[in-house]
């Protein structure tokens, strides 16, 4: 009988505590024989043969590996993988020449060059034959390792590399993970420093091991009041240059005391789930498309961290859900700081929708060709399973956002003049957006 081999992550021993998950679920597709994982298989590579990673500018991100495993690990069938990589690879662009080489001796020099994307992805791919094509001791190497590893980093991008970087080990491809590689290091900015520098890292005045409590006293301190006059990702850069709010923010920061990791991380995944779907915009800020295009990003970088924990040397556990935090923090200052109803969730009638009708509004649904829809529905699916659902707190968020999901608000007046449209390979038009200024670029 064939047996398909699991790539072994080879990270260094857990040494401490740390946070004890089960290890997601790997769909090795490059194992794999049947159809749909074949198919998979030769889209992800045709992708990362044909298009860049980064584009429209070096504004935008290449999202195919996120929604085409999602769809699979969802049940798709090679069909309904095909359509969507059509739809999605019609507005990527062919990669670019970089201005020079990139070595072993001087990678370091060119992070945060986005122009060297395709420089970064070549040097990867010369550094995985060295490595013996063992992917996961290439992650290994230039993750973990140095002074400042760029796991510090992941959250840079709009969390794209750390999310490319959970899609790789869920699918257990080396084609996914070089581009993770290249992602983190084109994205790499300054707020590593957090991370790096211990003296970020400090007692709090009045810490708390929840999450729902410290957001409760964000969305109510006067300090971000007048801050910002619309929501949007510059709000970002304009609050660290800020000394009185940005100490502000970094004490929220330190304000989460992690005195019991794993429960503590389960409730991060909750926070997640209600700042995307329980999240209430102020009046006059709200648009036809109440869920927020940023608030997604949290949600679906939180499922990037869930996959990536049981793999990490337990050293890096706290500080990298920290990263996460880090991350939601600045976001939900950024777009207002809205107050989470969780009522809005508790008080959706199942009227007998359960995961198979969530799983075909994925699928099958209006909105099955927009990536970020898909990696929602799927990233609170798996938090359900990951930590049970009693109260159907998760099924029940995501039949609210599957039903009443209509396209993507939470942008800032400049953003809206930075969208463009792009067909989803249905007649519809597709709201894409960048950021500008703080390395928040997304798409």
């Amino acid at each position: 009988m064939f047996q398909f081999r699991l790539p072994q992550f080879n990270w260094s021993l857990p040494t401490g505590g740390g946070i004890k998950l089960p290890k997601a679920e790997v769909h090795d597709v490059e194992e794999r024989p049947e159809k749909r994982a074949r198919t998979l298989k030769h889209l992800l590579k045709a992708n990362h043969i044909n298009h860049s990673v980064i584009y429209n500018n070096l504004r935008f991100h290449n999202h195919l590996p996120h929604i085409l495993g999602s769809a699979y690990i969802l049940g798709a069938d090679s069909d309904q993988i095909n359509h969507i990589y059509e739809a999605e690879s019609r507005h990527l662009e062919p990669w670019h020449d970089s201005p020079g080489e990139i070595s072993e001796h001087d990678w370091r020099d060119y992070l945060g060059k986005r122009e060297y994307q395709r420089a970064f992805v070549d040097f990867f791919e010369d550094q995985l034959v060295k490595h013996g094509y063992d992917w996961q001791e290439l992650l290994h190497e230039f993750l973990l390792q140095g002074k400042e590893p760029l796991i510090n980093n992941l959250i840079a991008g709009l969390g794209h590399p750390l999310i490319h970087m959970g899609y790789a080990q869920e699918i257990g491809s080396r084609t996914v993970a070089i581009e993770s590689l290249a992602l983190a290091a084109c994205f790499y900015n300054e707020w590593h420093v957090y991370l790096d520098d211990p003296r970020y890292t400090k007692p709090a005045s009045n810490p708390t091991d929840s999450l729902f409590t410290i957001v409760d006293r964000i969305s109510r301190d006067n300090k971000f009041d007048g801050l910002f006059d619309h929501q949007g990702s510059d709000n970002i850069s304009t609050l660290l240059a800020n000394p009185e709010a940005s100490a502000a923010a970094l004490e929220y920061w330190n304000t989460w005391e992690l005195k019991r990791p794993k429960e503590q991380f389960a409730e991060s995944q909750k926070l997640a789930v209600a700042l995307l779907v329980a999240a209430q915009t102020p009046k006059d800020d709200r648009t036809d498309h109440p869920y927020d295009f940023f608030a997604v990003h949290l949600l679906t970088s939180s499922h990037a961290v869930r996959v990536l924990l049981p793999l990490l040397p337990a050293r890096f556990h706290l500080q990298f859900i920290r990263q996460w935090w880090l991350f939601t923090l600045l976001v939900y200052i950024a777009q207002l700081r809205p107050h989470i109803n969780i009522d809005t969730i508790k008080l959706v009638e199942l009227e007998g929708r359960d995961w198979k009708w969530v799983t075909k509004k994925a699928l099958k649904g209006r909105y099955r060709t927009d990536a970020h829809f898909v990696k929602a529905l799927r990233s609170m699916h798996e938090a359900s399973k990951t930590w049970g659902d009693p109260n159907q707190f998760y099924l029940k968020a995501a039949v609210k956002f599957a039903d009443e999901f209509g396209g993507w608000g939470g942008f800032g007046p400049r953003a809206e003049a930075l969208e463009v449209e792009e067909g989803d390979g249905e007649g519809r038009g597709e709201r894409r957006y960048s950021g500008q200024g703080d390395g928040l670029i997304a798409a």
